[in-house]
């Protein structure tokens, strides 16, 4: 299948790419490049990937981009809640106001599928045991506000010849080229790993996890599923829920138990009510899909990097972090940037 993939140069694209040309696929890879090209270009030469550095904003560019495309992964945006609270106006032009033009472009190139990747961060925080896809959506942040408005938007559109699907994946977690440290399970390895200690800031929040190979194989079968099982449907997508303490008791265990250390734990308060936790029953009963990998399987995935000498500056250089980078870049401050810093384990 022809596929473009919007955002796919960055951390789940870098892992994905690679996979979906071993599968065959003929891909597009369309990204503004702000964290560079996810070490795809280190590919070689292969007829079946293209690189194009565009804007989703830039209409024109997109829509020339999307010919010839049959199914599209969009993953592109201001990805994170504290990176979308840098600049409100431009997480907006991107994370929503791009998308339903974006959405009308695919569907005019005659693309026959439309995946959208929205976040199980829309539900926000609920007491319900068992969180599915029918759950009211109540945002807390920009970014799943943006991400839960967009997905009316896609189902207008569609159509017989028009297959839109949603998921509300899991926090991913486990080693990508082009790596992210800003998130639950890699951040609290990075700390276990290089400073022997953690530091958990509240803890008692819930987290779903998925392993990112899980969330390759995930797209990989959406491409391939029959339209009548997946077309206007929602999927929740994880694998294990945690709370953030949990995880970090299984970072101590493993990273001590690879490299012959002791961690310690040291956990404080918070005000960080974000809590979320998913059930993803349906996607196994409709597609047949289940994780293989487990948080534990991320924890040394990433321990088996840093024994080989990756990352030695993962807590200190911006591009393992998404609101850092963008800062770097020259992107609008807040008071967000202080509060991410202050509660960045949880």
């Amino acid at each position: 299948m022809r596929v473009c993939v919007t955002g796919g140069m960055g951390y789940v694209g870098s892992w994905m790419i690679p996979h979906l040309l071993a599968a065959g696929h003929k891909v597009t890879v369309y990204d503004l490049g702000w964290f560079g090209d996810g070490f795809l270009s280190k590919a070689g030469d292969n007829d079946n990937l293209k690189l194009i550095f565009g804007d989703i904003r830039d209409l024109p560019k997109l829509t020339n981009a999307l010919q010839g495309i049959e199914a599209v992964i969009h993953l592109a945006c201001v990805s994170n809640d504290h990176s979308c609270q840098l600049d409100e106006a431009l997480s907006t032009s991107i994370n929503y106001a791009a998308f339903e033009p974006m959405v009308v472009a695919a569907k005019k190139a005659k693309v026959k599928r439309f995946i959208y990747c929205s976040s199980s961060s829309v539900y926000g925080v609920s007491d319900a045991p068992d969180v599915f896809e029918d759950h009211p959506l109540v945002p807390l942040t920009f970014y799943n506000k943006y991400k839960g408005l967009c997905e009316p938007l896609l189902f207008k559109h569609q159509s017989d010849d028009f297959v839109c699907t949603i998921i509300r994946p899991a926090t991913v977690c486990g080693y990508a080229p082009r790596m992210r440290f800003d998130l639950t399970v890699n951040i609290i390895t990075a700390h276990a790993v290089l400073n022997n200690e953690i530091t958990v800031f509240g803890g008692q929040q819930k987290r779903p996890n998925l392993h990112i190979k899980d969330m390759t194989e995930c797209y990989k079968l959406l491409l391939v599923s029959p339209s009548e099982k997946i077309a206007g449907q929602i999927f929740n997508v994880g694998q294990q829920n945690m709370k953030v303490s949990e995880v970090a008791d299984l970072a101590k265990r493993v990273v001590e138990e690879e490299f012959g250390k002791n961690v310690g734990i040291e956990t404080t308060a918070s005000t960080d009510t974000r809590s979320y936790h998913i059930n993803s029953d349906k996607i196994f009963h409709v597609l047949g899909f289940a994780p293989k990998f487990t948080v534990e399987d991320a924890i040394r995935d990433i321990c088996v990097k840093f024994a080989q000498g990756y990352w030695k500056d993962a807590l200190t250089n911006p591009l393992y972090t998404n609101v850092l980078q963008l800062v770097k870049q020259g992107f609008s401050i807040t008071d967000s940037l202080a509060s991410y810093r202050k509660d960045r384990y949880a």
